[in-house]
């Protein structure tokens, strides 16, 4: 068999949504002599138990051949993220709202395992973006997002790269997007569409009290500096919209790009231009 060996298995947070859709997995995927990994989460949300062919591991399973999602753009952001740097693809069936990321729908199921069990979809490497904190190296498959904080007045973040600063504007936050996260909050912040396999990022604003702030695309080996003017409060900084670190006043934080950090699976109805038409209708009639 050319297919894959071990597989992790990540699932949507509704488990009705997936509960009969997991089992054909396991069924689909044990039959065939493959070993599926899941999480000790996992492992409680569906209560599973080690069985034949079935292993359970305390965190996402790092040593398997591919990871296999049941859910939307948020459980597939969590596998690319979980996967970051690593040969791991991320094969997704599409159990949310809109899973602009995923390979296959969840109507294509059948014709979905039989395509991972004969390594028949390809692969795209995509990048991500790399904030360092205190906590360690943070990675975002989508978007590292600059937010002022609840209640607090409005942020004031000046920006730069190459060390030219090319702005300063109060506004409500920051979005530092990946090709993968331009269809996300930077396009609802009026950002442009970065298609798969550009290689670099853009920069929106959130409500920005400006006229003249506008989103920039940056080149893949240029850093972005974002720098919190106020002098009292702090910013909150979110990757993939996880808060992951306080950005305080004075304080400055480097955004990098990293190439071919991630590995999405699709196969030949699911290319990006037809994602865009498909999950976003017309761009212009």
């Amino acid at each position: 068999m050319s297919g894959p060996r071990r597989v992790a298995l990540l699932t949507h947070t509704e488990t009705r949504d997936t509960a009969a859709a997991m089992r054909s997995v396991i069924e689909a995927l044990v039959s065939a002599g493959v070993e599926l990994v899941v999480s000790a989460e996992e492992a409680d949300k569906h209560g599973l138990v080690e069985a034949a062919g079935v292993s359970v591991e305390g965190e996402i399973p790092s040593d398997v051949d591919l990871a296999v999602v049941l859910g939307g753009d948020g459980t597939i952001l969590k596998a690319l993220r979980a996967y970051v740097g690593t040969d791991v693809s991320v094969f997704a069936f599409n159990f949310g709202a809109i899973g602009f990321l995923a390979t296959v729908d969840r109507h294509e199921l059948d014709d979905g395992l039989r395509r991972v069990l004969e390594d028949d979809f390809a692969t795209i490497s995509m990048p991500a973006l790399a904030i360092d904190t205190p906590g360690g190296t943070r990675c975002a498959a989508a978007d590292v997002s600059f937010h002022r904080r609840p209640n607090a007045r409005v942020a004031e973040l000046a920006y730069s790269v190459e060390g030219e600063q090319l702005g300063k504007v109060r506004c409500d936050g920051l979005v530092a997007a990946t090709p993968v996260g331009s269809t996300g909050y930077n396009l609802a912040n009026g950002g442009p569409l970065l298609a798969w396999g550009v290689e670099g990022f853009v920069v929106s604003f959130i409500a920005p009290h400006s006229l003249t702030a506008r989103a920039v695309v940056v080149a893949p080996d240029t850093p972005l500096s974002v720098f919190n003017c106020s002098d009292r409060e702090g910013v909150d900084v979110t990757t993939d919209g996880r808060s992951v670190h306080e950005l305080g006043p004075g304080a400055e934080l480097l955004v990098r790009f990293e190439h071919d950090a991630v590995r999405l699976a699709h196969v030949p109805s699911t290319g990006f231009y037809g994602r865009l038409r498909e999950k976003f209708g017309h761009i212009a009639y």
